[in-house]
């Protein structure tokens, strides 16, 4: 374990060594370098010769070899195969060989006698782009509206092939929400339409190593709607594949890519994350992205191709989650989740192992440190060999990722590699131990002159090589004293800076590089040059056409520096014309035109900086009298200070043109060069008339100055700025504002203040002095210094002192004046005490009132905040209520000594406690308390019920209280008529005691309606009442039933267990009701209508159900019974049940409804009539029935005879429609008997064989034995039947 400390303390100190890693120079020796090799993934060009390129440096310089699959690769066997001189880069000649045959792994060796470096593994591949498979593609015709796919399936090619679709003009197919092409290459419709039929959708694609563009074979695309599809249909049986053949409709959005609900996908760390969802819907859906576990990477994130393609460049892990695309239009939606896992080949956390330079007996540490997902594993190598396998060195130690050296020697140079490796890739690193025992060397360049701005950053380098590694220090000039510290920064790399340069920062520098073997010295010189200024800058001109205008720029710069002056138009160049005349300090313009209008810019430039400045010059035609033009005043020139003091300096300036409005007030700003830089403030305002200004000035500022004139229309630009005014250091006027203590524990004492800016700083090296002792004690102040900071604690102090502080503020020139004293305070604790002489004092039912005494200042140890008293009801005094606990709190701030409880309850026992509190928190609580608040007015009865109703009389039930407040002493019913108008009678009024929960109202009037109100009463009064309706009965017995909470009666429904059924008839609605109204009705109407006139109405009649018919299937009703009283009494309703009628499935169709049947049917009826005329019209002609003789020939004495006058039977009379067809048997009660058998016409006569004569009528015996018919018949008239006669008898007979 003491091993693995030591070990540790040597990493964490050698961490410093290994950052300051130094370039070695090419002349001292040192280990391979390899500096330029091909990627790993080397993709060629076959057309052109392979180079794999393999560079490297070291001293001496190094040599080469190579592997090709894991074995050497002997070049001089290859005659194709040829290396560069000095160099490891190999050249492979494919013109007499195949690039195939060289599509190989291979490694390059770079060795020297100090180690050998290796490069990665190169992979070469030749660039391929095969030719398209030749297809047949058949036309595709689609319907209108469907989904359509248009496959690409580009032939593989490496690199993967670029595929767009183009048409036969080489013209890009438009895309867009509803058309695109997706990652694979496919075009996908969302719906087509008419116009999408073409016959050239090409998919090409393009292979970019060797710039070939390979087509697919057009592809012919016909869109038609159902009509056209039917027309066309044979003409494209033969060759066309149908995709569609029912209508295309509006649908919801489904995805056409990907399949499912979801899906996965895995992406490695910094690579670009594409996914894609395709929809196909009508109307054409738009898709859009959410990740469902976090929010998308706003600034890596992009969507294209409308929203399809979810992108996301520099992939990490955080990216790793769901992500859902959800595809969207006016039917609906779906979605799709995409769980995406974030892999990672291996990558360095803090860089690559870097080369390490050591000093014989020094020590230092190679790192490997990378990170990957899978963790990687890592392996070490010392010059291209396993370090396992390698030459034991005891200086050497291998810790997995880190190798530490420790008192390495000479000979211990060699090249480490490094190998980091998982699943998706690997790392390898060459980092060199170089052993070296080197004096000092300065690599920048002796004698440099490093020339800079004033007032900007001047760089001065100091490079150097050595090892150990040398310490830098500068000098400058005479070398009195290092430069290190304001305003000089000394970086490590040995550089130089000066923050602000200075006039007198020029001069002579030496930079000096010492380690243990020797010193070295480098000089340099810095020479600070003077801005480049523009002093008059070109000013705004109006110029009349034709004529001449002159645009001054002078401009001050260094003299050492050599000015070049360019003047542009509209950020461009001059125009090549003659008229344009450019002078070292203006550009004059001749005979002005409309084209000369513009923005002009003069640029002065020199090697180190530039100023610029623009003005506008405006062309118009020439007028005789121009008019007067009010423009904002010209900036004020010539600025110069006199009269200089320490505190104060006079600025004189020259004013600008006025434009024709007086100048009303100058501004004069600062701008203070050593504190803050950059920014303008205002100093002071002078009147319009005045052209100097006395300026009162604080000390340790470098001050210049600007003018800005006001006129009526604006202010003027700034002036130039004055010269640099720089007052002496002072020590400072002002001490810090603001000053306070406070704790922030109760132990600490924190003084803070608001510190004092640059300018009121008065001097360098500005600092506090921070005083403090305690309060009403008599004790020394205790100071302390502080500076860069704005506030002090003090610890180890007593809690919640009260204390005297003072903060001075000082500089390098001394003090600030005396400072004023300011009070605080230290932490506060916890208070330790609790109120004493606590009680309570109850005001009334609801209200008590708590006292109790303060707490002495000293236990409540912090700022009094106030009191907090807590109070719960412990119960009811009432035997019946509950147990209740639920604390509260009445928060009292401030210096209190009493405290109001409002809102108690009635009649309970209340305990509480009273805690002070401060700015810590709470202290103790007071011991507990109890009160009792007295009795209060109770609540509404819990109920009120009309039970029993008779012809004069009712009952009502009621409850107690929920919340008595007291002891009930008894209960006050009113009660009064309501006649039909809704009119109140008189009121009666009766007293009932407190132990009874009902009373039977006599003496009533029948059939009427009464209300009733019902209250409790305590001894402190009455309490709200409970309302309630009954009615008495009239001639049967009606329940009236009442149950509702305090306010105004609601309508009492009549009506019970309302339920539905549903049969073939229809809805069977079935209740129960036991109201007085006769008026009772059914009312139901769609669920989804809302509108109140839409209710369909079917009336009772006295009934308690009905069968709705016609309520159409497949739909859901709303039903309720209605009993509606008087005109102007609100209708009384049921509770609404909910119907659902079954739908008829399409297929099973009703054939008695259906068009063709019912004709049929008329059709066979028709043919039916038309027969049996046909057959009674032969069975009477020549006024004769072929039986005649059989009847003449019979001596039945009931048969009648044929009348002699018109030869007809004497049965037939005019009662013929009414009697049955004759050989029919009808019984004496009138009603059609049948025998066994109805099939047999035989069976209807008496005796003898029936049978058909050869006419088609009827023969058979007829016969009829009741006397009064014979009777009855005798005395009438017999006549022939009639068709219709006949009919009438078929209608007995059938």
């Amino acid at each position: 374990m003491e091993r693995r400390r030591m070990d540790a303390a040597l990493l964490v100190l050698f961490l410093g060594h290994l950052a300051a890693a130094l370039e070695v120079p090419l002349d001292l020796p040192q280990p391979p370098t390899i500096t330029h090799q091909s990627p790993k993934d080397y993709i060629i060009d076959p057309r052109e010769n392979i180079i794999i390129h393999c560079e490297a440096k070291g001293k001496p310089h190094p040599s080469f070899s190579w592997t090709r699959n894991g074995t050497h690769f002997d070049i001089d066997e290859d005659p194709n195969v040829t290396m560069r001189p000095h160099s490891g880069t190999l050249v492979v000649d494919i013109s007499r060989a195949k690039a195939e045959q060289y599509e190989c792994v291979y490694q390059c060796t770079a060795r020297n006698k100090h180690g050998t470096a290796v490069s990665n593994n190169i992979v070469v591949k030749q660039s391929r782009s095969p030719l398209w498979s030749k297809e047949k593609i058949k036309p595709i015709v689609v319907q209108e509206g469907v989904s359509l796919v248009l496959p690409c399936r580009p032939p593989a090619g490496l690199p993967p092939p670029i595929i767009f679709w183009m048409d036969n003009n080489f013209q890009r197919l438009p895309q867009s929400s509803r058309v695109a092409q997706s990652l694979n290459g496919d075009l996908y419709f969302s719906n087509v339409l008419r116009d999408d039929s073409r016959n050239d959708y090409i998919c090409y694609a393009r292979f970019p190593y060797t710039q070939t563009i390979q087509q697919k074979q057009p592809i012919t695309v016909k869109v038609l709607n159902m009509d056209a599809i039917n027309d066309t249909m044979a003409a494209f049986y033969n060759d066309t594949d149908l995709f569609s053949e029912e209508p295309a409709d509006e649908r919801k959005p489904s995805f056409l890519i990907p399949s499912g609900p979801s899906s996965s996908k895995t992406v490695l760390r910094g690579q670009v994350l594409e996914m894609e969802c395709i929809a196909e819907g009508l109307p054409t859906p738009e898709v859009s992205w959410t990740k469902v576990s976090g929010d998308l990477p706003a600034k890596r994130t992009s969507f294209l191709h409308y929203q399809r393609t979810l992108r996301i460049v520099n992939v990490s892990e955080s990216d790793a989650g769901d992500y859902r695309c959800t595809a969207r239009n006016q039917l609906g939606s779906v979605h799709h989740t995409i769980h995406v896992m974030v892999k990672a080949a291996p990558y360095w956390i803090s860089g690559a192992p870097r080369n390490l330079v050591l000093a014989p007996g020094e020590s230092g540490v190679l790192t490997c440190r990378a990170s990957g997902t899978p963790k990687p594993s890592i392996t070490w190598a010392m010059n291209g060999i396993p370090i396992e396998n390698s030459p034991k060195d005891l200086s050497r130690k291998v810790e997995d990722d880190t190798i530490i050296f420790t008192d390495v020697q000479p000979g211990s140079s060699a090249v480490y590699q490094c190998n980091v490796s998982n699943d998706f890739g690997y790392l390898l690193s060459n980092a060199f131990v170089n052993v070296l025992s080197e004096p000092p060397r300065v690599l920048t360049q002796a004698n440099k002159v490093y020339q800079v701005i004033k007032n900007h950053r001047a760089l001065i380098d100091c490079a150097s090589f050595g090892s150990p590694i040398p310490k830098i220090t500068w000098f400058k000039d005479s070398r009195s004293s290092t430069l290190d510290g304001d305003p000089y920064i000394l970086h490590d790399n040995g550089t130089l800076e000066i923050h602000i340069a200075q006039a007198h920062n020029s001069g002579r520098y030496t930079c000096v590089a010492r380690n243990s073997i020797g010193i070295y010295e480098n000089h340099v010189s810095l020479e600070v040059k003077e801005p480049t200024r523009i002093l008059k800058q070109p000013e705004y001109k109006v110029v009349q056409r034709g004529k001449s205008v002159v645009f001054e720029c002078k401009v001050k710069h260094d003299p050492s520096l050599i000015p070049t002056m360019t003047w542009l138009k509209d950020d461009g160049e001059l125009p090549d014309d003659e008229r344009l005349i450019v002078d070292s300090d203006s550009l004059t313009i001749t005979d002005v035109t409309e084209s000369d209008a513009g923005m002009y810019t003069c640029i002065m430039n020199t090697t180190l900086d530039h100023d610029s400045a623009s003005a506008e010059l405006t062309v118009v035609e020439a007028t005789p009298t121009p008019a007067v033009v009010y423009e904002r005043p010209d900036p004020p020139t010539d600025l110069e200070l006199t009269d200089q003091k320490k505190r104060s300096v006079q600025l004189t300036w020259t004013p600008g043109d006025e434009h024709n409005s007086p100048i009303q007030k100058f501004l004069i700003q600062y701008e203070d060069l050593l504190h803050h830089r950059g920014h303008w403030h205002n100093l002071t305002e002078v009147p319009g008339t005045k052209t100097t200004a006395h300026l009162k000035l604080s000390p340790y500022a470098h001050y210049t100055f600007r003018v800005l004139a006001l006129n009526a229309v604006d202010f003027s630009r700034p002036s130039l700025s004055s010269r640099v005014y720089k007052t002496e250091p002072a020590a400072p006027d002002e001490n810090p504002t603001g000053v306070q203590g406070f704790g922030t524990e109760h132990d600490n004492l924190v003084i803070s203040w608001k510190p004092l800016s640059g300018l009121q700083s008065n001097g360098p090296g500005l600092h506090y002095k921070v005083m403090w002792r305690q309060k009403a004690v008599d004790s020394d102040w205790t100071t302390v210094t502080v500076a860069n900071n704005s506030k002090f604690v003090v610890s180890g102090v007593p809690t919640f002192v009260p204390y005297e502080l003072k903060v001075q503020a000082v500089n390098d020139y001394g003090a600030g004046p005396e400072p004023a004293i300011a009070h605080g305070y230290s932490g506060e604790d916890l208070p330790v005490a609790a109120p004493e002489n606590v009680q309570a004092i109850v005001v009334n039912s609801a209200l008590a009132e708590v006292h109790w005494d303060p707490v002495p200042f000293k236990l409540i140890r912090g700022h009094l905040k106030g009191f907090k008293v807590y109070y719960w009801r412990e119960r009811s005094l009432h035997k019946h209520n509950p147990h209740h606990v639920e604390k509260q709190i009445l928060t009292f701030s401030g210096n209190h000594t009493r405290g109001m409880l409002p809102g108690l309850h009635p009649f309970s026992l209340y305990s509480f406690n009273v805690r002070v509190y401060n700015g810590k928190g709470e202290g103790p609580p007071s011991p507990t308390q109890q009160f009792e608040t007295p009795e209060g007015v109770p609540g509404t009865p819990t109920s009120l019920i009309v039970t029993n109703p008779n012809l004069d009389s009712l009952t009502l039930e009621w409850s107690p209280p929920h919340v008595r407040n007291g002891r009930i002493t008894g209960y006050t019913l009113k009660y009064q008529q309501v006649n039909n108008s809704n009119e109140l009678g008189p009121m009666e009024e009766l007293a009932l005691p407190a132990n009874e929960t009902s009373v039977t109202l006599p003496n009533l009037k029948y059939s009427t309606r009464y209300k009733f109100y019902l209250n409790a009463k305590t001894v402190r009064g009455a309490g709200p009442a409970i309302s309630g309706e009954g009615v008495t009965i009239m001639d049967e017995v009606l329940i009236s039933q009442l149950d509702v909470d305090v306010g105004t009666a609601l309508p009492v429904s009549p009506f019970g267990n309302v339920s539905s059924s549903v049969g073939e008839d229809g809805a069977l609605i079935s209740w129960e009701y036991w109201g007085p109204e006769k008026n009772v009705y059914v009312e139901y109407k769609n669920k989804n209508s809302e509108a109140e006139e839409e209710w369909q109405k079917e009336l009772v009649n006295g009934s308690q159900n009905i069968v709705l018919k016609g309520l159409k299937g497949g739909l859901s009703y709303r039903v309720r019974v209605v009993a509606k009283g008087h005109h102007d009494q609100p209708p009384l309703l049921s509770d609404e049940v909910l119907v659902t009628v079954p739908a008829v499935a399409s297929r099973q169709v009703d054939i008695a409804t259906q068009g063709w049947f019912i004709g049929l049917m008329c059709a066979i009826a028709l043919l039916i009539l038309i027969l049996l005329i046909i057959c009674f019209i032969q069975r009477n002609k020549g006024g004769k029935y072929p039986v005649k003789e059989k009847e003449d020939a019979h001596t039945d004495p009931e048969f009648q005879p044929m009348k002699e006058d018109d030869c007809t039977f004497g049965e037939y009379s005019d009662n013929e429609d009414h009697k049955p067809l004759k050989g029919s048997r009808t019984p004496s009660n009138g009603t059609v008997k049948r025998d066994d058998s109805d099939d047999s016409l035989v069976d209807y006569g008496e005796g003898g064989d029936g049978q058909f004569n050869e006419d088609g009528s009827f023969i058979g015996q007829y016969s009829g034995k009741s006397a009064s018919r014979d009777t009855a018949e005798g005395h009438e008239s017999s006549e022939a039947p009639s068709p219709i006669n006949a009919m009438n008898s078929l209608n007995s007979f059938v």
